[in-house]
């Protein structure tokens, strides 16, 4: 077997992004530790990680949770580098935001204190999201922009108990990387498109399946929205931390994309799929996201490989296979 780059963190690795990131880990060269919440009675499948390719011999699956940070130490011991891609996701309010928020923030300083007693990790990339910026307050936002937290409490607005977990976390890590010498930088992406190994649909993928077919999903009915393929966004966070001196937060995000433009690509090439024409949408107040500038990313050396036709196709054709359109 060659010679590994190096033995990795990711934690999250069920999820959407952090499998696909783990996918090209395994593809660059890297050894990967990945950690999955408790399973006493071993009912998840991860067969779609230990079946990836070099799985058997470079990727060990460990049990980790973020309401105990103590149990992430086993899998950062030896690692060069931690992507901390795990979060907690509820948009129904099952629980209170501060309870959420509590979890999410203790959950990734602990595992910050993980990576710098460990001595080995050189470097740490959190995932956030454009949630943690996009308060649609300019036309174009860039890694100085945040979420507003006290107007996201007050206005509670759909998603908002998410977006100032978000917010609060990004801050939190940024703060401790710099008070205590330890290399952290944030990648943050817009909607994330494309193709999956998970079992489960993505809600990335399903609300932007609604967003090209027109119809109204979780954020309603959205007019445009950014969005990036989920592969660019795995090897932006390789990229960063293989780059010799990033610094702070870092927008991935390949296009901004209007209804009209993305009906228009379906319908042409996806007859069977036969989106609602933009002129009837016009009656309706849709959601707009503000443009965030990936102009950081790329002056920093970062090159996408994929547009938006490349987005849809590999989406749809993935959604095909696993049942699903």
């Amino acid at each position: 077997m060659e010679e590994s780059k190096g033995r990795v963190c990711v934690t999250g690795g069920t999820g959407f992004i952090g499998s696909w990131i783990i996918k090209r880990l395994l593809e660059d060269g890297y050894s990967v530790n990945t950690t999955v919440r408790p399973d006493p009675e071993h009912r998840k499948d991860v067969s779609f990680l230990t079946s990836l390719p070099r799985a058997s011999q470079r990727l060990q699956i460990l049990s980790a949770d973020l309401s105990n940070p103590e149990s992430f130490i086993a899998s950062i011991e030896g690692c060069m580098g931690v992507f901390h891609v795990a979060t907690p996701v509820d948009f129904e309010l099952r629980e209170p935001e501060e309870v959420v928020t509590k979890r999410s923030i203790e959950g990734a300083l602990g595992i910050l204190k993980a990576c710098l007693n460990s001595k080995t990790v050189k470097r740490v990339v959190y995932t956030s999201s454009a949630s943690a910026v996009d308060n649609n307050k300019e036309e174009i936002m860039d890694e100085s922009s945040w979420n507003d937290v006290d107007y996201l409490r007050s206005s509670k607005p759909f998603g908002w108990s998410y977006s100032v977990s978000k917010t609060l976390t990004e801050k939190a890590v940024l703060e401790f990387g710099e008070q205590n010498g330890l290399d952290v930088v944030t990648l943050i992406p817009t909607l994330v498109f494309g193709p999956f190994i998970c079992p489960k649909l993505p809600s990335s993928v399903r609300n932007s399946l609604d967003f090209i077919l027109g119809e109204k999903g979780t954020f309603g009915v959205v007019l445009q929205t950014d969005m990036v393929h989920v592969d660019d966004v795995a090897r932006a966070h390789i990229f960063l931390l293989e780059h010799p001196n990033p610094k702070g937060r870092y927008i991935c995000s390949q296009c901004s994309v209007t209804y009209e433009r993305i009906s228009k690509l379906v319908s042409a090439k996806y007859p069977e799929f036969q989106p609602p024409p933009v002129e009837s949408l016009n009656h309706i107040e849709g959601t707009k996201g503000s443009y965030l500038s990936s102009k950081k990313l790329i002056d920093a050396g970062f090159v996408y490989k994929y547009g938006l036709e490349e987005m849809v196709d590999d989406a749809i054709q993935c959604c095909k296979e696993k049942g699903y359109l």
